[in-house]
């Protein structure tokens, strides 16, 4: 009778351990999660201002070349979409799209390294575990990150060669196109202009000539607007060097940037207390999956 009682607790108390054992699973999961969650704050903290900016046709520094259409169509090839909304979602999709496919493949990655017999000694430890988990999401994104641009257009080397220079920006192609061209000086100045502050490091001293030609010609020329400027790229420049819009083309999209500049503090607020809660909650459910294994292993031990 007693050994049939003391069968008996011990099948309880292995179902327990299994238990015990599941919701540890499922703490290192919710943990992983969070963890997750918490780099994914600390990069969106980077990326917020120039996606919130974006959302309203604005950028706060010059990244891509706008051509007018007062070019006549003969720098077409350089056109890069001024679209920095769409550029920068489409990124955004790419980006939450490797972090998926990294995220899931890193657990099958450590659910095959299971079955070899050097993985499964050393993957009793959560910490191990964690690195393993660690290593194989940054190899798995790093290889789809390499393959993204492996695919990008061609467009974008032809274009970073044209406005490519060293010291001086009338060695770049594109200013030696426009010497030959017959273009209006006022055009030539802003695709210098813009030319100079997509130069990296950002050419300032280049560009402040070009744009106080452009400040002055808005000033003088009753039928600037014709040329075809886009405001949004003029008070990028215009901000980009001294933080306002100095021209009334460039004031029009003011409103546009105090929207953007409200949003995106909110939105950085949020993405601190997120990235905040997140972290609290990583380090909580750490503890108590290490309090947990020791609780397994304590248990497992007397029953040996």
């Amino acid at each position: 009778m007693l050994s049939e009682k003391y069968a008996l607790n011990l099948v309880k108390i292995e179902q327990g351990i299994v238990e015990i054992k599941k919701r540890y699973h499922r703490l290192d999961l919710f943990m992983i999660c969070t963890g997750t969650i918490f780099l994914g704050c600390l990069i969106s903290l980077y990326l917020q201002q120039d996606f919130v900016y974006s959302f309203f046709g604005l950028t706060t520094e010059v990244k891509q070349l706008h051509v007018p259409i007062s070019a006549n169509g003969s720098l077409s090839n350089l056109q890069t979409s001024p679209d920095y909304f769409l550029n920068l979602l489409s990124w955004f999709g790419w980006f939450i799209t490797k972090l998926l496919i990294s995220f899931v493949g890193s657990f099958y990655f450590l659910r095959w390294a299971k079955r070899i017999h050097f993985f499964i000694i050393r993957f009793k430890s959560l910490v191990l575990r964690c690195i393993a988990w660690l290593i194989a999401f940054i190899m798995i994104l790093s290889v789809l990150t390499y393959i993204q641009n492996d695919r990008r257009d061609n467009k974008i080397g032809v274009f970073t060669q044209e406005i490519a220079y060293n010291e001086d920006i009338q060695q770049s192609k594109i200013a030696q196109y426009l010497k030959k061209s017959n273009l209006d000086p006022n055009v030539q100045a802003y695709l210098l202009a813009q030319t100079a502050l997509i130069h990296q490091p950002v050419d300032k001293d280049a560009a402040i000539p070009y744009i106080l030609k452009l400040i002055n010609a808005e000033k003088q020329n009753d039928n600037f607007i014709q040329y075809g400027f886009k405001p949004e790229q003029l008070w990028t420049m215009q901000y980009q060097l001294y933080e306002k819009a100095l021209t009334p083309l460039a004031k029009s999209v003011e409103k546009q940037a105090k929207q953007a500049e409200d949003i995106q503090v909110f939105v950085q607020y949020f993405i601190i207390l997120l990235s905040f809660i997140s972290a609290i909650l990583t380090i909580i459910l750490f503890f108590l999956s290490h309090h947990l294994k020791k609780r397994i292993l304590r248990i497992e031990h007397r029953l040996r």
